[in-house]
């Protein structure tokens, strides 16, 4: 009887097991790592809030951080509310090739006019 006892529990210790390995540990982890970069934290950072606003770093306190949001203009922050530190390569670039606004021309030479959601393409000549 003992080991038809075990066979019924062992899935059930299964279960908790992975679930403790593919949740609970991984979110642990980033946690610890959010807290870590949060402590880091020094004058002059650039850095994105949780609600994606891009500030500099100005001062540090206890549990505040003053950001720099425009020239002259700061505003203070948890620092729980600093999602990450936002590095130069991470900025995003601005596209070298402008695109034109009303028609775009494919290899084949059809023109496509775009009128809101409707596309229609016309051969050209």
């Amino acid at each position: 009887m003992e080991l038809g006892q075990l066979g019924s529990i062992l899935p059930l210790i299964l279960l908790v097991v992975v679930f403790y390995f593919l949740l609970i540990r991984p979110q642990r982890k980033r946690q610890q790592e959010s807290v870590r970069m949060q402590n880091s934290l020094a004058p002059g950072a650039r850095v994105m809030t949780t609600t994606g606003l891009f500030g500099t770093v100005v001062t540090v306190d206890n549990e505040d951080v003053v950001l720099e949001i425009a020239p002259g203009i700061e505003t203070r922050w948890v620092k729980a509310a600093i999602g990450r530190v936002v590095t130069p390569g991470d900025a995003p670039v601005a596209d070298e090739q402008a695109e034109p606004d009303e028609e775009d021309t494919n290899e084949s030479g059809a023109t496509v006019d775009r009128n809101g959601d409707q596309d229609s393409s016309t051969k050209q000549s």
